[in-house]
């Protein structure tokens, strides 16, 4: 019987330290999570910021969502409100959408504008729009053109009258100079200086008689 509860009593204590031997490993397996928790928290990159992209105009003035390929963004900026207002007050915005879709991506930017150009156009002259424009401006080069044909008329005959004075100034002053050369042929001539002596005394011989 004593060796009997020697026995119970070994493999009482023997149980007991294999419990506190598990207890231990599972205290140790279950803190080592919490010993690298804050290393791997640590390693983390911190969140980046988020990017708030602001809407075109148009989106913004539809009150809907933008999309990341929205047709409209790049020609309707958000900066520039108006642009699309009035474009979509004379087109609406399902046709201009529908006409950016049927060109291709280089003709757009051409496209818009013309769109703007008649939408300012139409507002300013609801009956004829950019016509009416284009028939202004084709009325002012007319007369423009009229101005310009008058002006190089008036030009033309100015230099037909230059012209014609210029000839008259040089056949004068040709005149002058032939002159003054005659004149002075004639002074510095010998013949001609003895002819006016002998001129002169003959007039001397005439009149004596008339002093004796």
């Amino acid at each position: 019987t004593h060796t009997h509860t020697h026995t119970h009593r070994f493999l009482f204590i023997a149980l007991i330290k294999m419990g506190s031997s598990d207890t231990t490993v599972t205290t140790m397996t279950s803190s080592s999570p919490r010993s690298i928790s804050p290393s791997s928290s640590s390693s983390l990159a911190p969140p980046l910021p988020s990017v708030v992209v602001s809407p075109c105009a148009a989106c913004k003035i539809l009150r809907r969502r933008c999309a990341e390929k929205c047709v409209l963004a790049p020609y309707f900026p958000p900066t520039d409100p108006l642009k699309f207002t009035t474009a979509h007050r004379v087109f609406g915005a399902s046709n201009i959408i529908k006409f950016l879709q049927e060109l291709p991506e280089c003709q757009r930017c051409d496209a818009v504008s013309s769109m703007v150009y008649e939408a300012n156009a139409r507002l300013r002259d609801p009956v004829y729009g950019c016509a009416g424009a284009i028939c202004h401006l084709q009325k002012q080069v007319s007369e423009l053109q009229a101005q310009l044909a008058k002006a190089q008329a008036e030009l033309v005959n100015m230099q037909c009258q230059q012209a014609n004075l210029m000839a008259l100034v040089c056949m004068e002053m040709s005149q002058d100079s032939s002159q003054q050369s005659s004149f002075d042929y004639f002074i510095t001539s010998p013949q001609t200086n003895q002819s006016f002596l002998d001129d002169n005394n003959l007039g001397t011989s005439l009149w004596d008689p008339l002093w004796t």
